[in-house]
């Protein structure tokens, strides 16, 4: 259980503003939160294969095969400055 003065320095060091009003909610909010993750592990999962989704789905697969033309030539002609097939940027940072 996070007490009143826990959760004002978790807002602290997560730099959120709370109202004095409100953290008596956030406190039972969070308790809840804690208290449901404690159920949570509470539950024998040994055995229990870990799944990709909750329900049983197949993912369809297509051929893997080019279907874009390349239009690099093209792309960097448009392009304000290009060295050896690379594109130029300007320097951002000193």
């Amino acid at each position: 259980m996070l007490s009143l003065e826990e959760i004002r320095r978790i807002a602290h060091l997560a730099r959120i503003a709370v109202d004095e009003r409100e953290v008596a909610l956030l406190q039972t909010q969070l308790n809840d939160i804690l208290a449901m993750i404690e159920a949570m592990r509470a539950v024998d999962t040994r055995g229990v294969e870990p799944m990709s989704h909750p329900q049983e789905l197949r993912q369809r697969l297509r051929e893997d095969r080019v279907t874009e033309t390349d239009q690099r030539a093209l792309f960097q002609a448009l392009a304000p400055a290009v060295e050896d097939g690379l594109y130029l940027v300007p320097k951002v940072i000193e």
